[in-house]
């Protein structure tokens, strides 16, 4: 278990983040040319009030924390534990990671420039830089991902107006491509994303998150469940987080000190 929970702590912020598009490549363009230029126009413009629509839905916040029991299992180990999460938007994700009896095993912390990873079952820490991801993720990384994936927002790359729309049973399916990364969403009639998928082909990664059971939290709607499902060429991850608390705005700390007899370690 120590080996299981040591991995699970490693690679649970590479599940989260790996997703991330960077804002600043250059979209793909894939609206085709319309003879009918009136025609296209007033398609390009309903589909820019739906997506205008759908940005509405997105969660705004300053603060965020939550307490989510969850299921990890890496390439077939399984864990069940809790995280505690914290968010200062834009600045730093805070994790707390217990097990059995409520004892703390690991604690994170991720900014955009780094990654700080304690790990109390070994006496060890981690200190890296952000692009330390890139080991078990794309180059495609952005951090303020992490915030909208914890919270059920869309990404925000995603929502640009070179995304196709299209109408599927109540739903719409939000399809387009961010450099060598495809993606699809799914919003359902309340304009919240229900799931968002995400594939690069050509460097044998693919990512899929479920959003379900979705509540009222300090006024903003937000999904209980989320389900994350990665595979990054040999490893699959699969993380499955049921929030049983969730809280914006409040006034939060990110403790994150690391014992003097803890080792750092590669």
């Amino acid at each position: 278990m120590r080996k299981n929970i040591s991995n699970s702590i490693l690679l649970l912020g590479s599940l989260i983040i790996m997703a991330g598009c960077h804002a600043k490549k250059k979209l793909v363009t894939r609206t085709a040319v319309d003879s009918a230029g009136a025609h296209a126009d007033d398609a390009a413009s309903a589909t820019r009030k739906k997506l205008v629509a759908i940005r509405a839905k997105q969660v705004n916040f300053n603060t965020f924390s939550g307490k989510a029991k969850t299921k990890l299992n890496i390439n077939g180990n399984s864990n069940d534990v809790t995280l505690n999460i914290r968010i200062l938007k834009g600045q730093k994700i805070w994790v707390s990671i217990t097990a059995i009896a409520g004892i703390e095993v690991a604690r994170a912390l991720i900014t955009p420039d780094s990654i700080l990873v304690m790990n109390r079952l070994q006496g060890a820490y981690l200190k890296k830089p952000f692009s330390y991801i890139y080991t078990y993720a794309s180059r495609q990384v952005n951090y303020k991902t992490v915030e909208s994936l914890l919270v059920g927002n869309a990404i925000p790359e995603t929502l640009n107006d070179n995304t196709t729309l299209q109408p599927s049973n109540g739903n719409i399916i939000l399809n387009g491509t961010l450099q060598d990364l495809i993606y699809q969403l799914t919003v359902g009639p309340d304009l919240k994303v229900s799931s968002t998928s995400l594939s690069n082909q050509e460097a044998a990664q693919s990512l899929q998150i479920n959003y379900g059971n979705f509540i009222q939290a300090t006024n903003r709607v937000i999904p209980s469940q989320i389900s994350f499902t990665s595979k990054v060429k040999d490893k699959n991850i699969q993380a499955d987080l049921n929030y049983s608390k969730a809280d914006f705005d409040l006034p939060l700390e990110f403790p994150f000190s690391v014992p003097k007899r803890f080792s750092l370690v590669d």
